[in-house]
């Protein structure tokens, strides 16, 4: 159930492949920019559908100029489509450069930056930096899913798929039209898919105008690298001498692959062809390997523990002459999500999660780590998030989001830290829309500790009414309610249909140290659901809110939150609405597939009765609970949701069926863990608003 928020975001930026690389010949229409119809100055799902979701920067050698995509939306078509932009990096000069039928994607500057590499087709191309001249690089048979080239562009690393499971088809040869997939161990689906390949590094020399000589740096290994299904290039780097790739993989398969976390860096020479586990001994996630660019040192994030996969994430480093390690943020009680490197070598820049909000970092790699203000400074700060940075001189520069505002391409000036929105990609619509005033309030727990609840209001709030409220829980369940903006989980559009949004950051949660994140594990029914009621209860005293009409909604562990609370609200709440949440505790620990998060999450396996965190955790599943079900319920869910199975959904639609409790079930048979098309989207906020509309209005 972890990082449903963020990988939400990471899917919308997601590009998709096309099996003809031609646009010229391609017989699909284009998807640009769409005319918005904007009726009021309210927020609605078509504009939310059709405002550009912009992702994906690089920056130019001579830190001149950005790269970067916008995904357009098409809602007839029910697809999306990302073109590619560059703007200098003042901010003038920004110019669409494609117009295609497909999605660019994975782009970088090659050729001293004359010549911009992309994906296309499932193909690497290039074209000059005003989108003319577009040649194909490769014609790899497999595809190629990302790839980055060598400091001397002779040699170019990229990830292809290769075959990882023996079919019914090569098993009995005249059963060619045989579907059935013959199973001998664990991790067989994985988040939407069946898993019948894995992504394998390949390095392939490059002559400037084709590859060739390719090999398969894990050739004749069964193991994923990068991993899925968050893993990409980013997870491979290049030596500034060209000599070593760095990669992550986590070296397991099936029953041991589903209890591990543990996963390494890897060097592999490519003069002698040796791999070294630089990680060895190290028990939890390694991911994101970044040499710097002298080549002296190594720094990669990593987590401590193995089987936690929302353990602290450390940035740490390794002197490649001496191979001594050392944690940068040893005292620092916070998650490292994204970092670079500074052209001198020393500075380090990163994002992280502190006290609610995603901001930039800055740390000196090289002095010695120390406990101390001092040590590590923050750059930016305001109500909005950071989910990315990356080096460009004078700037940094990063994709920047808020609750009021789609993630956009911003520049911090160094010298004094202020900000420059550089895409400026959805100014026209948004200046046409009232946003709702965002919040944030410091509540007393149960417990006596304090929690950040954003509030948002409705546009033109008027403080001498009373208005319906919705709280939201948040899913993961070790995830931010941070200033994010989602197509789908979207506050604003919540606040834009009259109602208070109240979402609280409660146990669990990133941002406010280790303590209050690791609290939830075991803990399920406990401290987090108090703290759900707490924030509801406090906000439900405003004279301008109904306590009479109250609902709560959430996905993922925030669908398991409305079921559990569906079962233990005191008749607080009036209406609820679950999207793809755990039911049966006991039948989900057998059909999900990650089986390191439900042993360190619940506590481990139902069966094992000697273990009284499991057992509470079982005891305490919301099913267990229908008895006390008196409140209207609607649920949604995607079949292709092979984390939480659409049967818990089902399960759930049933038991409030056969105890007459008005409820309402959403199936998306064409939809995983979130819903992605543009069409499908539009229907869930269109039925969520009726439905809440129905109990609270």
């Amino acid at each position: 159930m972890k990082k449903s928020y963020l990988f939400i975001f990471m899917l919308t930026a997601l590009i998709s492949a096309c099996n003809n690389p031609q646009k010229e010949e391609s017989s699909d229409p284009i998807i640009g920019k769409a005319n918005i119809e904007v009726k009021g100055d309210r927020l609605t799902p078509e504009i939310l559908h059709l405002l550009g979701q912009v992702s994906g920067v690089s920056v130019s050698p001579d830190k001149q100029k950005i790269l970067y995509g916008v995904s357009y939306g098409d809602i007839a078509l029910n697809k999306r489509n990302r073109e590619l932009f560059t703007v200098n990096v003042d901010g003038s000069d920004k110019k669409q450069i494609t117009h295609s039928a497909k999605s660019e994607g994975d782009v970088q500057w090659i050729k001293s930056g004359d010549k911009i590499a992309f994906l296309y087709g499932g193909q690497i191309w290039e074209m000059n930096p005003d989108g003319t001249g577009r040649i194909q690089l490769s014609n790899y048979e497999k595809g190629i899913d990302g790839f980055c080239f060598s400091p001397d562009e002779k040699k170019i690393l990229f990830i292809s798929q290769v075959k990882s499971v023996e079919l019914a088809s090569d098993l009995y040869k005249d059963l060619d039209k045989a579907s059935g997939r013959v199973i001998d161990d664990m991790m067989y689906k994985h988040w939407d898919e069946w898993v019948e390949t894995v992504p394998h590094p390949f390095i392939a020399d490059f002559d400037g105008k084709s590859i060739s000589n390719v090999i398969d740096i894990l050739e004749g290994e069964p193991y994923e690298a990068p991993m899925k299904p968050f893993g990409g290039i980013d997870d491979l780097d290049w030596s500034p001498d060209g000599k070593q790739v760095a990669y992550t993989s986590r070296k397991k398969t099936g029953k041991e692959y589903t209890l591990s976390t543990n996963s390494d860096i890897y060097f592999y020479n490519l003069d002698t062809k040796e791999t070294r586990n630089i990680t060895e001994g190290m028990m939890g996630y390694d991911v994101h390997p970044r040499f710097s660019p002298d080549g002296k040192y190594i720094a990669w994030l990593s987590m401590e523990r193995d089987g936690y996969e929302s353990d602290k994430n450390r940035l740490f480093l390794m002197d490649m002459g001496t191979g001594e390690k050392k944690d940068l943020t040893q005292y620092f009680d916070f998650d490292v999500d994204n970092f670079c490197w500074n052209t001198n070598s020393q500075t380090i820049y990163f994002v992280s999660n502190v006290r609610g909000t995603y901001q930039i970092h800055t740390v000196n790699a090289l002095e010695p780590v120390v406990a101390g203000p001092d040590y590590i400074t923050k750059i930016t700060d305001g109500m909005y998030d950071y989910s990315s940075v990356a080096f460009a001189g004078d700037y940094l520069i990063g994709m920047r989001r808020s609750m009021s505002s789609p993630p956009e391409v911003y520049s911090v000036q160094l010298a004094d830290g202020s900000q420059n929105n550089l895409s400026q990609e959805n100014n026209d619509i948004l200046d046409k829309l009232t946003m709702g005033n965002v919040e944030g309030r410091w509540i007393k727990t149960t417990d006596g500790k304090e929690m950040l609840t954003w509030i948002i209001y409705p546009p033109h709030f008027d403080p001498n009414k009373k208005y319906p409220a919705l709280l939201y829980c948040q899913g993961g369940p070790q995830n931010s309610v941070s200033q994010g903006w989602s197509v789908h989980w979207n506050h604003q559009i919540m606040a834009a249909n009259d109602y208070i949004i109240v979402a609280p950051n409660r146990r669990g949660v990133i941002g406010f140290g280790q303590e209050w994140k690791e609290q939830i594990s075991g803990d399920y029914p406990g401290q987090n659901m108090q703290d759900y009621l707490t924030a509801i209860d406090e906000i439900a005293k405003e004279p301008f809110v109904d306590e009479n009409r109250l609902g709560a909604t959430g996905a993922s562990y925030g669908g398991y939150s409305v079921y559990y609370l569906a079962g233990h609200h005191n008749k607080r709440f009036k209406a609820f609405l679950a999207h793809a949440g755990v039911f049966n505790q006991e039948s989900k620990y057998l059909e999900t597939e990650e089986m390191w998060f439900a042993n360190w999450d619940i506590g481990g396996p139902y069966w094992d009765k000697s273990n009284p965190v499991a057992q509470r955790t079982f005891a305490n599943s919301p099913h267990r609970f229908v008895d006390k079900w008196d409140t209207p319920i609607m649920i949604t869910h995607g079949e292709l949701d092979y984390r939480i199975l659409a049967s818990q959904g089902m399960m759930a639609f049933n038991a409030a069926q056969l105890r007459d409790i008005p409820s309402r079930l959403l199936i998306f048979p064409d939809e995983n863990h979130w819903i992605l098309k543009p069409q499908n989207g539009i229907l869930f906020q269109r039925e969520f608003f009726r439905w809440f509309d129905q109990w609270l209005k």
